[in-house]
Formats: structure tokens, sequence, C-alpha cells
């Protein structure tokens, strides 16, 4: 039998013999096919454009993606700074000279991750705020942008002792070397600058620690006037911060300011003299005060000037110094007594007497102790006697010399 198909009896309708093959060659494709044509549109110049197009935005979302992330990062981890460090934020300061300024001074690793974090957390007109600011070590940019703009920056403080007078406050505050500016051309008042602590940032302005003194004193004055005794033979507000000053001057004890108030308001009460030293001493010097070496001579007291409470009767015409709020309270309410003369008591305060019998026993014990001391007695000052006592002294303020006999 032979194997031939319907065509010829050749197979697959093929001449010839037939010729055998193996298994491996029959099963093998005798003609590889062409590869499938692409079409015109798989061709196009813009498919080609646009599939570029899509992988460099790819690439850029992810390398924008791994930047951001390392920009986060790096401005929440703990910053370059080994210690400690005060920054100073000048007025008026942009974003980028701050963030410029704080990689210069290596608190933050990289000013332009500073400068546009801090940009995105800053909303609805906040700004990173002017002043001297104390920086942690290892601060992150995160904690000194969140620092910044909270404006928690230092603060220093003046001390304004009561006591003092204008020019003497305008002398300690030219002399602070960290606030700024120069100070009013012409002094306030007498009286009307609030003793107290001031505390201000870096840069502040001079003018500004007096214009709250001044806008502090006269709030004080205006409460303290309206709670007043009635009973007071004051007329205003002036008379009653110019009886403070002088109160305000003849004892640093807090607990003898009322007292000594209610002396001096029965002498006015009684039309009689105040003499008292302080108002003298103002009258001789100003606001620059009484040189610490320059003792009150006898001859002073007879010294004819506006403020000599020795010669003219009444208050003098202005206060002699800044009173704090307890002289002020001293005199708005002072003790009722009829003591009308005092006197040192050896220990820093006074003894008081009503009639001037009591108050010559007391300047006599007074004598025995500086006698004691080894002290001359004659030198005692006894501010409030009266014109007609046949003596003339007065106490002296705190800090101050004794008057002399000689002269």
């Amino acid at each position: 039998m032979s194997d031939t198909n319907q065509n010829n009896g050749t197979p697959n309708g093929q001449k010839g013999p037939i010729i055998p093959k193996s298994a491996n060659e029959a099963l093998r494709p005798e003609r590889v096919p062409d590869p499938p044509k692409r079409s015109r549109k798989a061709r196009s110049q813009m498919v080609i454009f646009l599939n570029f197009l899509m992988t460099l935005v790819v690439f850029v979302i992810v390398l924008a993606l791994v930047g951001t992330y390392y920009a986060i990062s790096a401005y929440q981890s703990p910053g370059p700074l080994a210690t400690n460090s005060n920054f100073i934020v000048r007025n008026g300061a942009g974003l980028a000279e701050i963030s410029s300024r704080l990689e210069a001074s290596n608190i933050i690793s990289d000013a332009r991750i500073f400068r546009y974090l801090t940009a995105t957390y800053l909303h609805n007109g906040e700004t990173l705020r002017s002043g001297e600011y104390e920086i942690k070590a290892g601060a992150s940019m995160k904690d000194i942008m969140e620092l910044l703009k909270s404006g928690k920056s230092i603060l220093y403080s003046v001390t304004l002792p009561e006591g003092l007078t204008v020019r003497q406050i305008f002398n300690k505050l030219q002399a602070d070397p960290v606030l700024e500016g120069d100070l009013p051309s012409a002094l306030p008042p007498e009286g009307s600058l609030e003793p107290n602590t001031y505390k201000f940032t870096r840069g502040a302005k001079r003018t500004e620690i007096i214009d709250q003194m001044k806008a502090a004193q006269e709030k004080l004055v205006d409460e303290i006037w309206d709670k007043r005794d009635q009973s007071l033979p004051l007329t205003n507000k002036q008379e009653l911060i110019t009886l403070a000053s002088i109160v305000e001057k003849e004892t640093g004890l807090a607990d003898e300011r009322a007292h000594v108030a209610s002396v001096f308001l029965n002498r006015l009460g009684k039309g009689m003299r105040l003499q008292s030293d302080p108002t003298v001493i103002y009258g001789l010097f100003g606001g620059d005060g009484k040189p610490a070496d320059r003792p009150i001579f006898q001859s002073d007291l007879k010294k004819e000037t506006a403020y000599n409470t020795y010669i003219i009767k009444g208050l003098p015409p202005t206060p002699i110094a800044n009173p704090g709020k307890d002289a002020l309270d001293a005199v708005a309410n002072p003790w009722k007594t009829q003591d009308l003369y005092f006197v040192a008591d050896g220990s820093g305060g006074h003894v008081f007497a009503a009639t001037l019998e009591d108050h010559n026993a007391n300047v006599k014990r007074w004598r025995k102790l500086v006698a004691e001391k080894g002290e001359d007695p004659s030198a005692i000052a006894v501010d409030g006697q009266p014109e007609d006592s046949g003596t003339t002294a007065g106490t002296p303020p705190s800090g101050t010399q004794q008057k002399k006999k000689t002269n």
C-alpha cells in the first residue's frame, strides 16, 4: 500500500517520491510567519511624544515626592546648633533674610528648606516677629519657626525705684545698653513717671519706656485720687503727688508712710511749715540730686528757694521726685493721728509725737544714742521742728548725710 492522496497520488500535492520524516521534522513549521505590521497610528510622532511626556511627568512626580519627603524630614529633624545661642530678628526683616542669617549662623542646615516650608506654615498675614530669641541646642527648623512666629523673645528689664527724679530716671534709661533711641528732648513734669520695673525686648525705644511710665502714673494717680479720704486738705491731684513725693523721700519704711503723711497733713491743716529736708535739697540741686559727699549745712536751711519748706508755707510748687504707689496711698488715706513731729529712732525708723514736749524728749533720747555710738550729738537732724522751737533741724532722707551745725 502506498501513502498517496488524491492529487496525482503524491503526498500533499507534491510530485516525486515520498521522503520519510522524523517526528520532530514533521512537527516543525516549514516557514516562520512574518511579524505583524505596526499600524500608522502606532508610528505617530505625537504618540511617541506623549509617551515621553508621561514618563517625564511620572519621573518628576517621583522626584518631587522624594524631595518633599527629604525637605520635611530635614525641617523636622534636630538642627546643627551645638549650644544654646541668641538670634536677633531685626525689625522689618523678611523671610529670605532671616533664613540666610540662620544658615550663616549655623543654626539651620539649609536656608531654602527653612524659607519655603516656613512660608507654608504662615497664614492670614502671619510673620516671623522681630526681637531677640534664645535658640536651644539642636532645635529643628520647625521649632525655630514656631518660636519666631510666637514672638516670645528674650525679655530684659530696667528697675526705676521710687523717689528718683525725672532726670535721674532719664540717666538710668540712657545708660541701659539694650534700649535704643534718644530720650525726649524735654523732661516730663516731676512726679509724672511711675517707678516700677519695666520689661522690654531688644530694640525697644527709650521713648517707649517713658510713655509707659507716664501712662501708668496717670492711671495710678486717678485711681488713688478717686479713693482718697475726702477730708484731706488737698485740692487736686497735683498736690497729692507733691506731698507723696515728700513722704517718699522722708522714709523708706512701708509701714511708716501713712504715719509720716499724717504728720505733714496735720501741719498743713494747722498752717505750720512742713520743714522737710528733702525739699531743701531739691531746691538747691534740682533733679540732679545732692552729691553723695556733700552734707546739708545749717546755712542751707536759710537759703531762699521756691522749695525750701523751712521758709515757704504750704507745699512746694512741684513734686520733688516720682512717688510710688505706697506713698500715694499713704497720702490719700493717712493714719488718723494728732502727731506733728517725728525723729529718727536709731533703727532706720522714726518715733512720733503730738506735742513739742514729747518731741524734745524723743530728740534727747536720740542724741544720747548718737553720743553712745561715738558720733557728734550736735549733728542730729530732726525734720519738722516747729519754727518757734528754738532749734532747726530735719531728718535726712534715705542715703543722705546729716546736716552739720557749722557754717
